[in-house]
């Protein structure tokens, strides 16, 4: 608790953006690398955390069965498809934030943190009592056995029922980091994680005097350490973060100006993760029809590249960050240079994951299952993905960056034509010419240097018109 009430660094504004517009200060290499690495390290963190808490879950619960981890797993599917759409919905807030620093505007900073979180909560509560009443009939589309459909559906009911919270916390979060500062949400995340994990083996097997709640457990602990978290970062926000306050002047009722301002950037951003969701999943039904031990493999190659991704990711958030500063205040030029360094970042850090996984790609299989079969059919296949990495560092950092000067149609629509291309390519390739999970990855690797050559062609016609 301590470390969290410390003041986090400013941001430097003066630095980066100049004291005046009129006389701007020159922003060096040095300055420049140390605030795209400050911003992405804590989302690199951020993530690993959340991945290594799904791992942990996963392990309580398995002490109860294979009925309960199919059971959770059929519930923890849904579950990752809406989240992935939801948390999408940050960008827009985050990116408005970020373009109200840059233009040195706290007020509307503030009022736009705070009318997202307003709106957070009143879109949320449809969505939580729609969820929970349809549990039951969506889990049954999986065509589960009683007792394992039983546990979806209380599963379910828990997650759904407390979607409000969910959601704040990702907008939350995604103020925090528009307004620069990411080390909050991951510190907030890493103490709620640690909650999360004693709660869930107290919950689950009834321990510390906790009820004894089955599999259900889990879905309460990860609830109450969400809650947990989302105090924290309402605290932050209150008292003030980097110049944005939600305690300070300024309406709490809804204003639909904002939220249309924030859906309009978000939506496109949260299609965007369903199309790119939706498409995996129609991807995993074409591997189903190459056997178990395909399959298997399919999934353990999508662990292995959850953790490559990693540094994609934080790096296109600060990208994010520093492009929508940049906008905000009418220097277009700087954000450009702070997405080429954070490409740079980007790419060399999954490019050296990328050769690991292709020297080691045996190895690395065995790290998440002993069945030789299931791992002489992923190597290839692993090894194939690998080379696609650095593309796809390009692609992360300049669609953030794309989001950060407002463009979140682009994306959209170059991830979701070319995700589903390449599942379409995949399709035809086992169909006509075999080759397993080989094949399906190759046409990834044909697909991806065209989806980054775009992303990052229309980043710099947009940097050259100014924004």
């Amino acid at each position: 608790m301590a470390i969290l009430e410390q003041e986090l660094p400013e941001i430097e504004l003066e630095a980066s953006m100049g004291a005046t517009a009129d006389a701007p200060a020159p922003l060096d290499a040095a300055t420049l690398r140390r605030r795209v690495f400050g911003l992405a390290w804590p989302v690199i963190g951020e993530n690993f955390l959340e991945t290594l808490l799904g791992i942990i879950d996963t392990l309580l619960v398995a002490g109860l069965g294979a009925v309960a981890i199919a059971g959770v797993g059929s519930a923890l599917q849904v579950m990752f498809f809406l989240i992935s759409a939801l948390s999408a919905l940050a960008v827009g807030s985050a990116v408005l934030v970020a373009q109200a620093i840059g233009a040195r505007d706290p007020l509307r900073a503030g009022n736009l943190a705070r009318q997202s979180l307003i709106w957070s909560v009143l879109l949320s509560i449809p969505l939580a009592i729609g969820g929970y009443l349809l549990s039951g009939p969506v889990i049954s589309i999986f065509g589960l056995e009683p007792a394992v459909a039983r546990i979806g559906v209380q599963y379910m009911q828990v997650t759904m029922g407390t979607v409000v919270v969910l959601v704040a916390l990702f907008i939350g979060g995604g103020v925090l980091r528009g307004a620069g500062d990411s080390r909050t949400p991951m510190l907030v995340t890493a103490l709620a994680n640690v909650v999360n994990v004693g709660l869930a083996y107290s919950l689950i097997y009834g321990h510390f005097g906790l009820p004894a709640l089955g599999p259900v457990g889990s879905a309460w602990a990860t609830f109450l350490a969400r809650a947990l978290a989302l105090l924290l970062l309402v605290g932050v926000l209150w008292r003030g973060r980097n110049g944005v306050s939600i305690g300070g002047h300024g309406s709490w009722l809804p204003d639909l100006k904002v939220a249309r301002q924030v859906l309009q950037i978000g939506v496109p951003a949260a299609l965007e993760q369903v199309l790119v969701s939706g498409a995996f999943l129609a991807l995993s039904m074409v591997v189903a029809r190459l056997g178990t031990e395909m399959l298997a493999a399919h999934r353990v190659t999508f662990n292995a590249l959850s953790l490559s991704f990693l540094p994609g990711i934080g790096f296109g958030i600060a990208a994010t960050a520093l492009v929508g500063q940049s906008v905000g205040a009418q220097r277009i030029g700087e954000g450009g240079a702070a997405a080429r360094v954070a490409t740079i970042w980007a790419v060399a850090w999954m490019s050296a994951i990328a050769a690991l996984l292709f020297i080691f790609a045996p190895q690395v299989l065995h790290l998440f299952t002993s069945d030789q079969a299931v791992v002489s059919a992923g190597a290839s296949g692993l090894r194939i993905v690998a080379l696609a990495q650095p593309f796809w560092a390009v692609m992360f950092v300049q669609s953030g960056a794309l989001r950060g000067a407002g463009n979140t149609q682009f994306p959209l629509m170059v991830s979701g034509v070319g995700i589903w291309l390449a599942v379409g390519l995949a399709f035809a390739l086992i169909e006509t010419i075999g080759g397993g999970l080989a094949s399906v990855w190759a046409a990834f690797l044909i697909v991806s240097p065209a989806m980054a050559l775009l992303m990052w062609r229309r980043f710099r016609r947009t940097v050259a018109a100014g924004g």
